[in-house]
């Protein structure tokens, strides 16, 4: 799972150990493209688009990563667009067992591995994603190993392996982008409002939106591997209003897949 950013002491050297609590395993997981298709039979998916400012120091590797889009008056963004486990914050992931152990920890997505590292950001900023949220209970004490040293990371062999992913698919993603945004007036109107409030500003699009344009993929058996967990957790959030929007997403992202999913 994606860390809020937290201040941390300028110090050179940091310890981290996780000790599989679980805590991490809760809400939105942002996937590779790769590990969302593996896993549409497990996640329910959806498309996160995340504008960044040109004043962030994110801009340059969100635009590497994304895309850039050109608004009114001359402001130009970075847009991020993540394929996303979308699961309400209260939720486990569907993969944790009631040991907060992971069932699926020799094909775990990326994302998984590379924690608690972030490679949507540069790796020299990268210090106060050691810093466990309220309610983690990560060890960071001295005797846990040194993973991040002189701003840079220790063993960067999962961080790298992830980057490299996201750095394949950008030109995929990009691609969708530009043709979402040039088609349906809609979406450049909710990115357009989200760039008006970068601390917060991102929406979800359905994750049948990129397969109706990349048709590479095996619509017929992503289909009938998605719409189940759809329907589940649409089932999971029926009649909880703090839900509701999560409820309305799932509803809307099975009726999308009916058809398909009804192919013999």
């Amino acid at each position: 799972m994606s860390v809020r950013r937290r201040a941390t002491p300028a110090t050179t050297t940091h310890h981290f150990a996780c000790i599989a609590c679980g805590k991490c395993c809760y809400g939105w997981l942002p996937l590779t493209l790769a590990d969302a298709l593996t896993q549409a039979g497990r996640f329910p998916l959806a498309m996160v688009w995340t504008p960044v400012p040109q004043t962030s120091r994110a801009f340059d590797l969100t635009a590497q990563l994304g895309t850039t889009v050109q608004l009114a008056k001359r402001k130009r963004v970075a847009v991020l667009i993540a394929p996303t486990a979308y699961l309400p914050p209260s939720f486990p992931c569907p993969a944790l067992s009631a040991e907060n152990r992971c069932v699926i920890h020799a094909e775990k997505p990326l994302r998984c591995r590379s924690m608690p590292f972030y490679p949507y950001r540069r790796a020299a900023d990268q210090a106060d994603m050691l810093v466990p949220r309220t309610g983690w209970v990560c060890d960071t004490s001295v005797s846990a190993p040194v993973v991040y040293q002189n701003r840079g990371i220790v063993d960067r062999t999962d961080f790298d392996r992830e980057r490299a992913a996201l750095l394949a698919q950008a030109p995929i993603l990009r691609a969708y982008a530009d043709t979402t945004l040039q088609h349906y007036p809609a979406v450049m109107s909710r990115l357009q409002q989200a760039a008006q409030n970068p601390a917060t500003g991102r929406f979800v699009v359905g994750f049948w939106s990129f397969l109706r344009q990349h048709r590479s993929e095996d619509l017929v058996t992503f289909a009938k591997a998605q719409h189940p967990v759809l329907i589940e957790f649409a089932d999971r959030t029926a009649g909880l209003p703090t839900l509701a929007e999560y409820h309305r997403y799932y509803q809307d992202a099975a009726a999308e897949l009916v058809w398909f999913a009804q192919r013999a």
